[in-house]
């Protein structure tokens, strides 16, 4: 009887430890903690770095990061002034949806139910905060968008210029600056220093991270440390070899550069003209051309510092990087300076990431907008992104590079005020665009009628965009087939449009600014437009 209850008692403690070891081998592991996010604008920033094959360009850092990364080749903005294609990628709408196509809109009196990026990932439990120029400064609300952040914005202020500099009345000195000072002369490199005790204070945190940092440079003015301009011989650097307007292309197509005549060293000239002797003289452009390439490895060299940051503090093998671009930039092609137009040199632009535990150094080949970026960050993060977004997720190229996600990209740019504007498709190959009048919009049924000029690019036969092929003979397939395409998604756009609108609660638009834009007795002050 006693060995019966010794059996018993031993028989018990076996399934006890065997129940506990069950218990103990299907709990479940600790979630892991999802990736941080470093979301890094950059203004006016065109694909003239090392990544994207220009040979000129001194980018070490963006070059390690397209090496260990992931460099979107063929990325597209929305429209390419600051404003409008910063709501876009901030939102993941086109700008017809965020209606914001100018410099003054701030997306969310117009569109208040627009969720933006970080503000949709503070509801998913991120730490969101913001330094620099990530919305455009003149057309958002307090605190660069307070709804936005669960940190309170900061900003690096300091002047423009390091040396003594005549400012004109409308605030604006040279075109360029060359001086012998520190990074944190200027804003961006006092940016760093701001980007760098952010990342430390974050890292300590409970709670994943995105924070997002806006470098200005290199938008006007071209100013930076003198070694960066000491990186380049300015007598290498080869003028834009087409000047002048396309043939059988429309002048609404292009602007007067009025940007950059607004400083003070630039003489008159006149855009796209067919005289070499109305262009900028060659000695200013060169020089504009070396300053865009110094301010460009200036704010290069303050990326590497923060990539060397996230190594530094160990959490890289745990962050997503973004670098974009805003849009791209025209260095004297067409005879255009600035952006603010639909051509390649303004509409393609720099978009790479780093992605943990993907491959280094992948290259996607297909065609890709700035809305796909929100989506993308989605399912990086294992997050469902909203269904009303414009953009896909491009984490499909990631994986395999070769995979072609979008038959084409879509832009636009305004003209007349906004009672003009253009729409313009990218395939691989191809450019078509239509200019529509009478204030036509994509949330309006697509008609011909409001068609008043068009324009397309062969750009493997050529790439400098010197003849418009509309209604070429030998190009009329080819036209066709562009001009159904183009139809095809203005009709998916209008579609697109009028379903938002359900969820949507539009307003009209008034007179906004930054966070200045209200005088003591909280009256709205208007702000006058310019090209920025």
């Amino acid at each position: 009887m006693k060995k019966k209850i010794l059996r018993t008692i031993s028989l018990s403690l076996v399934l006890i430890g065997f129940a506990s070891f069950l218990q103990f081998s299907t709990s479940p592991e600790p979630k892991p903690k999802k990736p941080n996010i470093l979301f890094i604008a950059v203004d006016d920033l065109k694909p003239n770095v090392g990544a994207y094959g220009d040979l000129n360009a001194k980018t070490p850092g963006l070059d390690r990061l397209a090496n260990e990364g992931v460099v979107f080749q063929r990325s597209y903005c929305s429209q390419a002034i600051c404003a409008a294609t910063r709501a876009s990628i901030m939102t993941g709408l086109r700008p017809d949806k965020t209606r914001v196509w100018d410099l003054v809109t701030d997306f969310r009196q117009v569109n208040p139910n627009a969720v933006s990026m970080p503000e949709y990932f503070k509801s998913m439990g991120y730490e969101t905060a913001a330094m620099g120029k990530i919305f455009h400064i003149g057309s958002t609300g307090p605190g660069h968008d307070a709804r936005s952040w669960s940190v309170p914005f900061e900003d690096a202020k300091r002047p423009t210029y390091a040396l003594p500099n005549q400012i004109n009345q409308k605030g604006k000195g040279k075109a360029t600056e060359c001086a012998d000072v520190p990074d944190d002369t200027y804003a961006d490199g006092a940016l760093t220093k701001l980007a760098i005790a952010s990342l430390e204070k974050l890292s300590k945190g409970s709670k994943p991270f995105f924070l997002a940092v806006g470098f200005r440079k290199p938008h006007l003015p071209f100013v930076a440390p003198k070694k960066y301009w000491d990186l380049y011989d300015r007598n290498k650097f080869e003028l834009a070899p087409f000047q002048q307007k396309a043939k059988g292309s429309p002048d609404v197509a292009y602007h007067v550069s009025g940007e950059l005549k607004s400083y003070t060293d630039i003489p008159q000239f006149q855009s796209y003209s067919e005289n070499d002797l109305d262009h900028l003289p060659a000695d200013k452009q060169r020089e504009l051309i070396h300053g865009y390439y110094a301010a460009t490895s200036y704010t290069d060299a303050q990326i590497l510092m923060l990539i060397n940051e996230l190594d530094k503090l160990g959490i890289r093998e745990n962050t997503i990087i973004v670098v974009w671009g805003d849009h791209g930039w025209h260095l004297g092609d067409h005879g255009l300076w600035n952006k603010h137009t639909n051509f390649e040199q303004a509409t393609h632009t720099l978009l790479m990431m780093s992605v943990p535990g993907t491959k280094p150094g992948i290259r996607p080949l297909t065609l890709c907008e700035f809305t796909d970026v929100y989506p993308t960050l989605c399912e990086l993060m294992n997050i469902p992104a909203p269904k009303y977004l414009d953009g896909i997720s491009l984490v499909p190229a990631i994986k395999k590079p070769d995979a072609q996600l979008r038959d084409f990209a879509f832009s636009q740019y305004p003209r007349e005020k906004g009672k003009v504007m253009g729409y313009t498709i990218r395939t691989a190959r191809y450019r078509y665009t239509e200019w529509m009048k009478d204030s036509f919009r994509t949330y309006m049924p697509y008609d011909k009628k409001y068609v008043m000029a068009r324009e397309m690019y062969d750009y493997e036969k050529d790439p400098n965009e010197t003849v418009s092929i509309i209604d070429k003979p030998e190009y009329l397939q080819d036209q066709k087939k562009m001009e159904q395409l183009f139809i095809d998604n203005m009709k998916k756009e209008y579609t697109s449009c009028i379903e938002y609108s359900k969820i949507a609660d539009f307003k009209e638009p008034i007179p906004t600014g930054s966070d200045k834009s209200k005088n003591k007795k909280g009256k709205v002050k208007v702000k006058v437009q310019s090209e920025d």
